[in-house]
């Protein structure tokens, strides 16, 4: 299986997030974002996908 390396990571994103930009954000706003600033935008969009993290999850709770 083929490694990707951070830069072409990022890329991908910028290609990926300028041809179909988040709500309230403009191809414009995604090319000149910063890498880590892009990286982290995707980690925020997608952080509910990665399982274990359940910390602050929100509902009802008996003490």
């Amino acid at each position: 299986m083929a490694t990707i390396n951070e830069k072409e990571l990022v890329e991908k994103l910028r290609d990926k997030y300028m041809k179909k930009p988040p709500e309230g954000m403009t191809p414009s706003l995604i090319k000149s974002m910063s890498d880590s600033d892009l990286l982290d935008m995707d980690y925020f969009l997608h952080e509910d996908v990665f399982p274990g993290d359940d910390d602050g999850e929100e509902g009802f709770y008996i003490f």
